[in-house]
């Protein structure tokens, strides 16, 4: 689908913030420029830098604006009304100059200065939410903008002020497509990391974000460890600089296993995998629909709004999913649901299967293409 238009030929999309605003903006970025279109992302937050330079190597340009964090107590509403007028000045002064047809903002409290500009700038005003509570950023924007694209059913869709439409959350087309089979994913990932896994044994996929989490490196290796007759393989992704203490946790361990701070090659992971245990991040939950995977779900206790139990309660009540707060994360309850799944893996693929029927691979071909609907 081309979602470049005589209407909509040049699109500017602020996305910084977390991974979790920037990689799906910078999806719908790469789509628009394959498809001809001119698109320049304006980025804030404390990974701006690095996000800039990813942006720079997939051919987008990018442009750093000033913001600060929702302000908590007079002195922090003093900065940000500081770093708001700043980033707002110097977006104004980039947007004149690149004069886009519309404007999308990927929500966080980042996104307000260039969304604003936008705005005073007459410049049509679209927003999309990564998870199934609109953000309060959003819901404020949402006075002046002219539609609203969400990755799942809002569950508080009332506090919105514009139209809204179900787009899901863009996904990379790598994980929104992916063709390898089961099979071919155990060959690639033996070939390309020296393990020895076997399709005939099912993989238990664990990630707890970039950083990590106790509850994913310490009690979850801990309650497989402690599993009698452990039928399975793990593929667990630490985070940064975690790997050395999962690993003494795994040492001895009677399974094939596979230990990573991070990887490139989730497509490959997610494809092999039969049960995935992870935080419920609105990425997370689009990339485990696109590969149809049965997942238990521990959403991160401390987001915004708690609005990871949002998600995972979404998933889990398509039956493709299972919920385990934080706080329950013990080592007898992993235990159980470790056992329940090693004894009858195959009632969980099925299970899993569901959460294709939710699937959006291509949420940025449809946000492009609703963008250019509405402005013209």
């Amino acid at each position: 689908m081309n979602t470049v238009s005589d209407k909509l030929k040049k699109l500017a999309i602020t996305c910084g913030g977390t991974g979790g605003h920037f990689y799906p903006g910078l999806t719908i970025a790469e789509k628009f420029k394959k498809d001809g279109g001119e698109v320049l992302l304006l980025l804030s937050g404390n990974d701006s830098q690095a996000q800039s330079e990813i942006a720079a190597k997939r051919g987008i340009g990018s442009v750093i604006i000033q913001s600060a964090p929702r302000p908590r107590g007079p002195l922090a509403a003093l900065k940000f009304a500081h770093k708001f007028v700043s980033g707002l000045v110097k977006a104004r002064t980039r947007l004149s100059r690149f004069r886009p047809d519309a404007f999308l903002a990927m929500g966080s409290f980042a996104s307000a200065p260039s969304s604003f500009a936008a705005w005073t700038l007459g410049i049509p005003l679209f927003l999309h939410d990564g998870n199934a509570r609109l953000g309060r950023a959003n819901l404020f924007l949402s006075m002046r903008a002219k539609h609203l694209f969400l990755s799942f059913p809002a569950v508080n869709p009332d506090a919105c002020k514009c139209p809204m439409s179900l787009t899901g959350l863009p996904v990379r087309h790598e994980i929104g497509h992916c063709a390898i089979s089961r099979k071919e994913a155990y060959q690639k990932i033996n070939s390309s990391f020296g393990t020895t896994f076997t399709d005939s044994l099912p993989l238990l996929l664990i990630f707890g974000g970039s950083q990590g989490a106790k509850t994913f490196n310490e009690i979850i290796p801990q309650s497989l460890m402690k599993q009698k007759e452990p039928v399975f393989q793990v593929v667990h992704l630490t985070g940064a600089g975690k790997n050395i203490g999962v690993e003494k946790i795994y040492s001895g361990a009677k399974f094939q296993g596979l230990i990573l701070e991070k990887t490139e090659e989730m497509p490959l992971f997610y494809s092999a995998a039969d049960l995935i245990i992870c935080r419920a991040g609105g990425s997370s939950i689009s990339e485990i629909a696109c590969f149809g995977k049965y997942a238990v779900l521990v959403p991160y206790p401390y987001a915004a709004d708690h609005h990871q139990d949002d998600n995972a309660a979404y998933l889990a009540s398509e039956g493709g999913a299972e919920v385990l707060y934080d706080g329950d994360c013990t080592i007898v309850n992993v235990s159980n649901i470790l056992h329940s799944w090693a004894t009858s893996p195959e009632r969980y693929r099925e299970a899993g299967l569901k959460n294709k029927a939710l699937a959006k691979p291509d949420a940025a071909a449809d946000v492009l293409s609703r963008i250019a609907s509405i402005i013209t």
